[in-house]
């Protein structure tokens, strides 16, 4: 034979796998046709086996099963068994198909799943084989003749495959119907089969629906038994009783055509129109489908997807998903469906199917798809390994950090949490501080400045300790400057959490002084957060100052290279530990850009932040407006200025050499380092006199703002002390409290106060206007005080 060409089975690339008993099944009771795994020798893929031992059967078997084999290799449809490989030794048969299982032996696996995904499932098991007998009615004029469970297959995908053609026939070979040579099967035999009058009236598809109704019946019932009990419908599902009913019609030209039952069921309300259906049928003809119809079904799928069985998702579903990534137009959309399903497999399919496209994803320059990967990061980042994160995805990811688009930039921000533990030393400890820095010191949102900071506080155990000593104190100051609250919040949190990594020696010069300042902050959860951590620090000085010996043991995380957060959790700073990590702070698509004061504008707290009285805030406003208006240089940033990675990083320093009310500083014109911190935040000694005089009228002005006079009293009294000595230190005097319905008592002080402002005005008249810019190598007249 033509067909089978080989002539020893050694030569075969496929092999059985177990030749035992109970790995080979009968297809039919009492048939020679067996099935058993087996599997492909180059590479074991999985297959199946069908054995025909021609030993202990006739002649006329033989050949039969044969021309089955020859009929089933000519016959191509996704809904019919295909066809891999044959092969004839002697009286011995082997056809090699794809991977499948018995029909029944499927069906008994289900038992125990949601009668809900059941019902989906042989729902879409029924539209599959009438499919295949529509093609093989309809389109290859060809009647199957042998429709019934035991017939039906299915693959590892779910998918109901048609299969013994052993009596398969061409409708114009006559209106007989076969003989059977196995008895197991006449019970699916229709009744005009000894009818010769009724035998006239049969159609192409007559016999084929006869057993589609059977099929039908063992589905929902199990095996048939008798022919007789074909009549009794009351397990068929209501919205099939009508279609069973005429399926089972004893006239044969009665009975409907495939095509029209496909057409009926698939309607509203039709036992075809079900959600698991509709979702393979467009997978299947997606190619055809335009955009907008692709992302409505991409957005609609993940909420469906636990309705379906696992196999159908892991075999059926995401092969089409991935292809209509790679090959077609499917865009952001399917990542969603595409990672939901990944977590079906296991992890060699994971990292031969999921990673190659998720790495493909990450070079797109499509802001959508990159937003999405960014969201659904922590679903699959821990199936990625360290090499391809920092060869091929991170150098991609870091662009994020550049984009132009506020959410790009927050979500690469808040997703380097996910990574810092597979990143290597170059690209945590330099691209990313780098970019950090940058980051908090130049980027016009508050959301996220505040983030930033919040992400160096869950990565600071993955840092080497040699960079984070220099990196953490000095940004947690920078951030504790902000202008927008919750970035200060955060500064504060943010050391609280990560309080195992500094020294004592840090603790006590420099960040006790930085969190006093934050003690006379406008915001209410400042204040409280910064007296909490404050009180914290002190105690473990306390801890220190009663026993020396702790000095090791306190500092121990300082110089470890990963260090846990389980000490700090335990400790008075299990609060910030678990704030800083449970969330970062939602911005809200940073609305809050008028946190960042521009000239003539001012500023305004979200209202989640509004705690203090309407006359404190508007205070605080027209204070950080004038300083804003005063600090703002010329000088803008883009988030594509290489510039600033080169200039000389200096120490954050620079910070404190212009103290502002209530610590507030500007972010622009800052040093873009998290620099070392060696030298003590001082003030300026001495300052232009004229200048001197001017602010401490500013001062007067703002006398009733109690955090403003707090504030500037502190931290200006060492700038200002030689400008003030010419007041006269009696003439202030201490505000006593006023008790409600009081009268506030005067002192005697307060009455001298137009004489000492009539004593200011005369002197500024006796120094004289100013008559231009001074000239370099002219002596500035002294004014005759005489």
């Amino acid at each position: 034979m033509w067909l089978f060409s080989r002539d020893s089975f050694k030569d075969f690339p496929y092999e059985v796998v177990d030749k035992s008993d109970h790995n080979v099944r009968h297809v039919y009771e009492d048939s020679t046709w067996c099935l058993t795994e087996g599997k492909k020798k180059n590479n074991g893929e999985r297959v199946s086996i069908f054995i025909f031992d021609g030993k202990s059967s006739d002649d006329t078997e033989f050949e039969l099963a044969k021309t089955a084999v020859k009929r089933l290799k000519t016959l191509r449809h996704p809904s019919i068994l295909q066809y891999i490989d044959s092969c004839e030794t002697g009286k011995t048969l082997y056809l090699v198909t794809e991977y499948v299982q018995k029909l029944n032996d499927r069906l008994a696996l289900i038992e125990n799943e949601k009668q809900e995904r059941n019902d989906l499932y042989i729902a879409w098991g029924i539209f599959q084989i009438t499919r295949a007998l529509s093609f093989l009615n309809n389109d290859g004029k060809l009647r199957h003749n042998n429709v019934n469970s035991l017939s039906v297959f299915v693959n590892q995908a779910g998918e109901w495959k048609l299969g013994g053609v052993e009596y398969m026939a061409g409708a114009s070979e006559g209106s007989g119907l076969p003989v059977k040579i196995l008895r197991s099967l006449e019970k699916y035999d229709p009744p005009e089969k000894g009818d010769s009058t009724r035998q006239r009236l049969i159609t192409d598809w007559s016999t084929d629906m006869w057993g589609l109704g059977c099929l039908i019946w063992e589905v929902f019932n199990g095996p048939l038994i008798q022919p007789r009990s074909l009549k009794s419908n009351n397990k068929i599902p209501t919205s099939l009783k009508q279609v069973y009913t005429e399926l089972m019609n004893d006239n044969p030209n009665q009975r409907p055509n495939p095509a029209d039952i496909i057409t009926r069921c698939c309607k509203v309300n039709g036992y075809f129109k079900n959600e698991l259906i509709d979702t393979l049928m467009f997978l299947e003809e997606i190619q055809i489908k335009d955009s907008s119809e692709k992302n409505k079904f991409f957005n609609s799928l993940p909420p469906i997807l636990e309705n379906f069985h696992d196999n159908i998702c892991k075999y059926k579903i995401l092969p089409h998903l991935i292809t209509a990534f790679e090959y077609g137009d499917a865009g952001a959309a399917v990542l969603t469906p595409i990672v939901q399903l990944g977590k079906t497999l296991d992890e060699a399919e994971y990292q031969k199917r999921i990673v190659p496209c998720v790495v493909k994803m990450f070079s797109s320059m499509d802001r959508a798809t990159r937003s999405k990967l960014l969201q659904q990061l922590d679903n699959f980042v821990g199936h990625l390994p360290a090499s391809i994160i920092n060869d091929q995805i991170f150098p991609q990811f870091a662009n994020g950090f550049l984009d132009t688009n506020v959410t790009i930039r927050e979500q690469t921000v808040k997703s380097i949490a996910l990574l810092a533990p597979k990143l290597n030393y170059n690209n945590l400890n330099g691209e990313v501080m780098r970019h950090f820095a940058r980051l908090q010191s130049k980027d016009e949102h508050g959301g996220i400045r505040t983030n930033t900071i919040v992400c160096l506080g869950k990565i600071a155990q993955h840092i080497h300790p040699q960079v984070r000593q220099k990196v953490l104190i000095s940004a947690c100051i920078r951030a504790m400057t902000d202008v927008f609250p919750p970035a200060r919040t955060a500064g504060i949190m943010a050391l609280a959490a990560s309080q195992q990594y500094f020294l004592l020696n840090e603790i006590a010069r420099k960040i006790l002084p930085a969190l006093c300042q934050l003690t006379v902050d406008p915001d209410k959860s400042v204040r409280d957060n910064a007296f909490r951590t404050i009180k914290g620090f002190l105690g473990k000085l306390e801890k220190f100052s009663e026993d020396p010996s702790l000095q090791e043991s306190m500092e121990a995380d300082v110089h470890t290279a990963a260090p846990s957060l389980s000490n700090a959790a335990a400790t008075w700073a299990g609060w910030a530990v678990s704030a800083v990590s449970s969330k970062f702070y939602r911005s809200q698509s940073d609305t809050t850009k008028s946190v960042i004061v521009h000239p003539s504008k001012n500023l305004h707290k979200p209202g989640s932040l509004e705690h203090q009285s309407s006359s404190s805030m508007s205070t605080t406003t027209s204070s950080v407006t004038s300083l804003e208006e005063a600090s703002k240089g010329n000088e803008s940033f883009s988030d594509y200025d290489d510039s600033w990675d080169t200039q000389n990083w200096g120490e954050i320093d620079a910070s404190g050499d212009q103290p502002s009310k209530f610590h507030v500083h500007s972010m622009s014109g800052k040093s873009t380092e998290w620099g070392l911190m060696d030298e003590k935040l001082t003030v300026e000694e001495e300052e232009d006199d004229e200048n001197s005089m001017t602010d401490a009228n500013n001062k007067q002005n703002h006398d009733k703002s109690h955090f403003s006079y707090l504030s500037n009293n502190q931290e200006n009294s060492s700038s200002h002390q030689n400008s003030l000595s010419n007041w006269d230190d009696a003439n202030w005097s201490v505000i006593d409290d006023v008790g409600p319905g009081s009268e506030p008592v005067i002192e005697p002080s307060e009455k001298k106060r137009p004489e000492r402002r009539q004593r200011q005005k005369d002197q500024e008249v006796k120094r004289g206007p100013r008559q231009g810019p001074m000239k370099l190598c002219v002596k500035k007249p002294v004014p005759d005080l005489l």
